[in-house]
């Protein structure tokens, strides 16, 4: 990993609910928030706070963000690379 990837990785690291996040998505996996609050086992409140931070540093990428109801995430590839090293 790159020295950028490898500060990104450290970020993710460091949060058991970015981690359990991370993972959820992990392998192209596109969910709801929904989706991920069940297979994370976080409350929904507190994983829009977690997808929003992902998303902020790059590991995550919200694909419909003009809706409000139904969105959907996904790792972006640096997430991915990450992904493979949690764990």
């Amino acid at each position: 990993m790159d020295d950028e990837t490898l500060k990104k990785y450290s970020y993710v690291n460091v949060s058991s609910y970015r981690v359990r996040t991370v993972k959820a998505l992990q392998g192209g996996e596109v969910e709801t928030p929904t989706g991920i609050a069940e297979k994370s086992g976080i409350l929904r409140n507190h994983l829009s706070k977690v997808l929003g931070e992902l998303k902020e540093v790059g590991v995550a990428e919200c694909i419909n963000e003009e809706y409000k109801k139904g969105r959907l995430y996904r790792l972006t590839e640096t997430g991915e690379k990450i992904a493979e090293n949690l764990k």
